[in-house]
């Protein structure tokens, strides 16, 4: 059966934007088929609407799932959703940032993986990534009047209900590009960890002062030397927690250590009673229920694919006063928040390293190849030139 493209109602106003040259993107039909070259030749910007010109997007791991077939994914669309571009075109009625601040062309943004309503009964509850008529950037199938759906382009259509954070003009581009899924997953976890563990909300904007070191005395154990995992330690640090993490490559170790951190292999983790456990690999749960201390809390933050249940001891979490959350994308605010932080303390780190290679974005397929095999670095970008 054909799956049909569903049209906008009838009667939605729309500004129309020609673009000359057409707007290229790189079409994924679907698991062993090549990306194809998709021309638009202009977009129909609602009235809160807004048209990015890509300086950047990298790869991250859930495009691969997609194009490996690990994940399901409606075709044809346009993976990507880790990018930094600048605004050329913004609906008849503006548009805001998270912040509140109004938009204009030429402003360097970044932007959330996610569409929201803002109104439904999660939005209000502050759950605006499980919006219940959610969209997702990178992961949308293209439609009538929405064809520009992922950063494997060089523009995007961003969508009225999309969270929107102006970034610093002297960041680089493969420092700003994660921002939008890793660095903000990253920094969801470790609130919502301080939350749990009743040390308050952390302020990028305090840089410096009491108030940051929300994790002063904690230790901290991250699992996964990924992008989510080396930035959730890094924050972690910042906030003055005692900071170990763990991967089993000695490659992503030797990495981690250039950010000053405690880098360990699986084995080598001697102590346990940790008061703060960051999963972020997605195969270690259960070393993760197995370090956490009395009082402690384990955040999940890696298990976003299929995978073998986990044994529960559940009796150790009741009689261990243990929080156990799970943390998938971020709220607009956690977005700002993520972006200050780069934009701050996070200036002092090589992450802009961690992008290892730049490619056009008509060799797609081959960077993709490049981002999944053994040893890769832990992004890889994509430019339209």
């Amino acid at each position: 059966m054909r799956a049909a493209l569903v049209r906008p109602a009838e009667g939605v106003h729309r500004h129309d934007v020609p673009l000359r040259p057409a707007a290229v993107a790189m079409a994924w039909l679907g698991v062993g088929i090549p990306h194809e070259v998709l021309a638009v030749p202009g977009v129909a910007l609602g009235r809160h609407d807004v048209l990015i010109a890509v300086e950047m997007s990298t790869i991250c791991g859930s495009d691969i799932h997609t194009v490996q077939g690990r994940r399901h994914a409606p075709a044809p669309l346009i993976l990507g959703h880790e990018s930094v571009g600048r605004i050329i075109a913004i609906g008849d009625e503006g548009a805001r940032a998270v912040d509140g601040a109004e938009l204009h062309a030429g402003d360097r943004v970044v932007w959330s993986v996610t569409v929201s309503c803002g109104h439904c009964d999660r939005c209000l509850a502050g759950l605006s990534q499980k919006c219940r008529t959610l969209a997702k950037y990178g992961h949308a199938r293209i439609e009538p009047r929405w064809e520009l759906t992922g950063g494997f382009a060089g523009h995007v259509h961003l969508r009225e209900g999309t969270a929107i954070v102006r970034v610093p003009e002297a960041l680089p581009a493969a420092a700003l590009a994660p921002v939008s899924c890793a660095t903000a997953t990253a920094w969801a976890g470790i609130a919502r960890g301080a939350a749990l563990r009743g040390r308050g909300r952390p302020d990028p904007a305090a840089a410096g002062s009491e108030e940051t070191a929300v994790l002063a005395c904690e230790r901290v154990l991250v699992l996964g030397a990924g992008l989510v995992g080396l930035t959730a330690a890094v924050i972690a640090a910042e906030l003055g927690g005692q900071v170990r993490i763990v991967d089993p490559d000695p490659g992503r170790r030797a990495f981690a250590e250039r950010f000053g951190l405690a880098a360990l292999a699986p084995d080598d983790v001697a102590e346990e009673g940790f008061d703060l456990v960051v999963e972020a690999s997605g195969h270690a749960v259960r070393a993760a229920l197995d370090a956490v201390d009395v009082g402690g809390a384990v955040v999940l933050l890696g298990s976003v694919f299929p995978a073998e249940p986990v044994p529960l001891d559940a009796e150790r979490i009741v009689r261990g006063l243990i929080a156990v959350a799970g943390v998938h994308n971020y709220t607009g605010a956690e977005l700002q928040a993520a972006a200050a932080f780069m934009g701050g303390r996070g200036r002092a780190y090589p992450f802009a390293d961690a992008v290892g290679a730049v490619h056009p974005l008509a060799a797609v397929d081959a960077a993709l190849v490049e981002a999944a095999a053994p040893g890769a670095p832990l992004r890889i970008g994509l430019t339209l030139r």
